[in-house]
């Protein structure tokens, strides 16, 4: 008789008691266990999730939601989860669509799925939202060669195997999304995407941070991962500019010292400024580029 595996359903949450316990009540008729961590709510966030039967891990204080994700996969992977659900707690996802979000990896077709918005035509987006999500999800679907469309959407499942590749992310805050999903693609795990549905009106609103605030968190996650995976491109080639530019300045310095006998310390500043930083770029798309060779041969 084939054994059903273990969905286990990690939530992070933070200042959601209106929502948390719809959420729980409803995703747990589609998963064996139900995860949630409270990242340092002030409310009744962990005691409602508790009084419902969930697992509950506790932040002290508000750590981000990277930090909420990395416990919440920990303590999933020592449960034994042969399929992790990964949710949000405010109400915008549907715990029904649990099952399809799984079924690839039931049916051993991808090893990470991600929900995406824009596949189902019944989501109705913020403008706001939409423009800066098709920002980030073009940018990233071109720094990491992918072919997800909602490269965003927090909605996903991934495989026993897939946990341990996508676990490793450094990402503190929004920006888990973005990591999980290029450490994902780098390693050659099987991503599919399925439709999903995403409730923005109706919901509670909690002060989580300014969507400014948001989205440049997102911007310096893309733009470290570039940095990253293209070193000498995006590192090194600006600093051989400016190396090269620093030495220009520094002969037009001792041309000029030797027909005036001025020493120009405006131009020696420019100089020694450019080659320095020239310099620090180089070495450091160097040292990354080792990094990367070194780390790929061990994978």
């Amino acid at each position: 008789m084939h054994k059903s595996p273990t969905i286990v359903a990690c939530i992070p949450a933070f200042k959601e008691e209106a929502t948390v316990a719809r959420v729980i009540l409803r995703t747990q008729k589609y998963a064996d266990h139900v995860l949630v961590c409270d990242d340092g709510s002030q409310d009744l966030t962990g005691e409602i999730a508790e009084k419902l039967g969930a697992f509950v891990i506790r932040h002290q204080r508000n750590m981000g939601k990277g930090h909420a994700v990395r416990s919440l996969l920990l303590e999933a992977s020592m449960l034994g989860a042969d399929v992790v659900v990964l949710l949000d707690a405010d109400g915008q996802h549907d715990p029904s669509e649990i099952p399809m979000l799984v079924k690839p990896i039931e049916q051993g077709e991808a090893d990470f799925v991600v929900g995406s918005r824009y596949l189902s035509a019944g989501n109705r987006i913020p403008f706001y939202r939409r423009v800066g999500l098709t920002v980030v999800d073009r940018w990233l679907r071109r720094a990491q060669k992918t072919g997800v469309s909602d490269t965003q959407c927090g909605y996903r499942a991934f495989s026993r195997k897939a946990l341990e590749i996508v676990s490793a992310f450094d990402a503190d805050g929004y920006g888990v999304e973005s990591e999980m999903l290029a450490l994902a693609t780098k390693n050659g795990l099987r991503v599919a995407e399925v439709p999903v549905n995403v409730a923005y009106v109706g919901l509670p609103k909690t002060s989580k941070g300014s969507p400014l605030k948001h989205g440049g968190e997102l911007i310096g996650i893309v733009l470290r991962l570039m940095v990253e995976d293209r070193p000498l491109l995006l590192l090194g080639v600006p600093g051989a500019f400016l190396l090269m530019m620093g030495l220009i300045s520094a002969i037009g310095l001792i041309f000029l010292f030797n027909v005036t006998r001025i020493f120009n310390i405006p131009l020696a500043l420019i100089s020694l400024g450019s080659a320095s930083c020239g310099l620090i770029l180089i070495v450091s798309s160097l040292i990354l580029y080792v990094l990367n060779r070194l780390k790929n041969r061990k994978l």
